[in-house]
């Protein structure tokens, strides 16, 4: 069995990330943790009236930098001593892998929502992503 030494933990503040993170804590004492949030810094969307259909909207960078120290101060609530953290802005599966891989992580660990069929067809899964786009091993925690 691989033993893994550099776990980086995907932190969504979710229950399923709670239930991640636990699994990493007790999964494998004596590893390093870090715990990482990424902040959806992608274009969200508003309904266009002119023309009934929707416009893409960039979140401000104000609006940015309060969220991420909203999440920084949340994140480290959630961290024991020891454990490292980081926050981060991006597409959240290609953030966590690309910020696990330049830590140095031997493994990744998320927790996976339950959707619906539909919500799952449209909006797809992140830890899916995280799975299809990491080189790292990545083990996946169902919310319990």
């Amino acid at each position: 069995m691989t033993n893994f030494m550099k776990i980086a933990v995907g932190v969504d503040f979710s229950p399923s990330a709670q239930a991640a993170l636990e699994v990493a804590r007790t999964s494998f004492p004596g590893a390093r943790l870090k715990l990482i949030h990424v902040v959806d810094a992608r274009a969200g969307s508003v309904p266009d009236l002119s023309t009934g259909g929707l416009s893409p909207v960039m979140p401000s960078a104000e609006v940015l930098t309060q969220l991420s120290a909203g999440d920084e101060r949340q994140l480290d609530r959630l961290a024991h001593e020891g454990e490292e953290e980081e926050v981060v802005m991006g597409e959240p599966a290609q953030t966590l892998v690309q910020a696990a891989r330049e830590w140095g992580a031997d493994l990744i660990v998320v927790g996976t929502h339950p959707k619906g069929a539909l919500a799952h067809f449209f909006m797809g899964s992140v830890a899916e992503s995280v799975l299809r786009q990491s080189g790292i091993p990545v083990l996946i925690v169902p919310q319990k």
